[in-house]
């Protein structure tokens, strides 16, 4: 990377497009989010850092699009996320009343003023920890596991309003805006200080990730170009090396689950993402093998924020649907033992086709957000007769 703090050297024109390999790797971040919240295997989260992966790559197409009027891609940013998540909060939030949460009670008349994150989520919408019957179809926790996602809203919505000053910092002083968020998690994501409550929270998020996004920005300006390829992997290699030493004596309870340990998750996400961009091949089109997965990958990324927002929903909804089983007598006769024993993996068959479901339900908002045509399976399938597709 160079170290030139002038901005007439900062841009490098890209291909007009959609870059399928960025596109691919989104695909493949929010299958693995919802194969690691099925499964809760920790060691995922080193495999692949989804969460720096996908903050990375929006840092990317943020940095594009700000090539005009910087209020006018905020504003359309914005929009694009708020009707999704209109439509999640008016499904979700009836049904976490109906529940018998009473806020009054536990946050008083503040939640007046929380309520409204549902709505425009600058904050960390409230929820109840216990909503439910372990005996009924949803048990306790279920309010939250199905807002466990709305803090990435929340830190992307703030990374958008950011990235006008972020852009116009880094192409002024790259390296000090590229490793400052790495520097903050040193100090409130390693115990040095400690920011009580959802501001806290909000501060470590943007710390952990903020090195992440602002790697989109080196990625898209073109400034892996100029660095020994060799260099920035062996630097990137110490980095995540870092990251795992730390983690390793951090451990929590559920072991090298990175997600709980802040600092290894900042330095292994970015060793990783830089990784990734510097490779990066900016595909027109998905080569050999991969091109069988082109609708699929056209379709996760037409539905982002859709499979996002309600993955954690539906997998909780593959429960009772599988329970069904025991009410057929020869299931629950002769294969019960058989279907405990891969009911976890009957939950991650089961939960794609409810993902699917509903992305034909909501996920044309995301259309209407963006001001295009509605789709119910935009998958991108192509008309032969009339060329190619254009890709959203």
């Amino acid at each position: 990377m160079s170290q030139d703090p002038g901005p007439t050297t900062a841009t490098a024109p890209k291909r007009p497009g959609r870059d399928r390999y960025l596109d691919l790797l989104r695909t493949i971040a929010l299958v693995r989010v919802v194969v690691y919240h099925i499964f809760g295997w920790a060691w995922l989260t080193v495999i692949f850092p989804s969460m720096g992966v996908m903050f990375a790559l929006a840092g990317s197409l943020m940095a594009r699009s700000l090539a005009r009027p910087a209020w006018e891609v905020i504003r359309g940013r914005v929009r694009r996320l708020l009707p999704p998540m209109w439509a999640f909060s008016a499904i979700v939030l009836p049904l976490i009343f109906y529940f018998g949460w009473k806020p009054l009670k536990e946050e008083g008349i503040w939640w007046f003023v929380k309520l409204a994150w549902y709505i425009v989520p600058v904050g960390a919408p409230p929820f109840p920890w216990h909503s439910g019957d372990d005996s009924g179809l949803l048990e306790q926790t279920w309010a939250v596991q199905a807002a466990g996602p709305l803090w990435y809203i929340r830190a992307y919505l703030w990374f958008v309003i950011a990235s006008p000053l972020l852009l116009w910092a880094f192409r002024r002083a790259p390296w000090a805006t590229l490793l400052g968020p790495l520097g903050l998690t040193v100090i409130v994501g390693s115990g040095l200080f400690t920011i009580p409550g959802e501001t806290g929270n909000a501060i470590t998020d943007f710390a952990v990730y903020g090195s992440c996004w602002v790697l989109g920005f080196a990625h898209q300006d073109g400034m892996f170009e100029k660095v020994p390829r060799y260099v920035a992997v062996s630097a990137s290699s110490l980095v995540m090396a870092f990251g795992l030493w730390w983690a390793s004596g951090h451990l929590g309870e559920d072991g090298w689950d990175l997600n709980d340990i802040p600092l290894a998750q900042a330095t292994w996400s970015f060793g990783f993402c830089v990784i990734l961009l510097i490779y990066s091949p900016s595909w027109q089109e998905l080569p050999g093998r991969l091109a069988r997965f082109d609708r699929l990958v056209t379709l996760a990324n037409n539905r982002a924020v859709t499979i996002y927002l309600w993955h954690n929903m539906l997998i909780m909804a593959t429960i009772p649907i599988i329970d069904l089983l025991w009410e057929i007598p020869y299931v629950d006769e002769h294969l019960s033992g058989f279907v405990e024993s891969v009911y976890v993996y009957l939950m991650l068959i089961a939960v794609w086709p409810l993902i699917g479901l509903m992305t034909v339900s909501v996920g044309w908002l995301e259309d209407v957000a963006a001001k295009r045509r509605p789709r119910l399976w935009p998958s991108g399938a192509v008309n032969r007769n009339k060329g190619r597709r254009a890709r959203a």
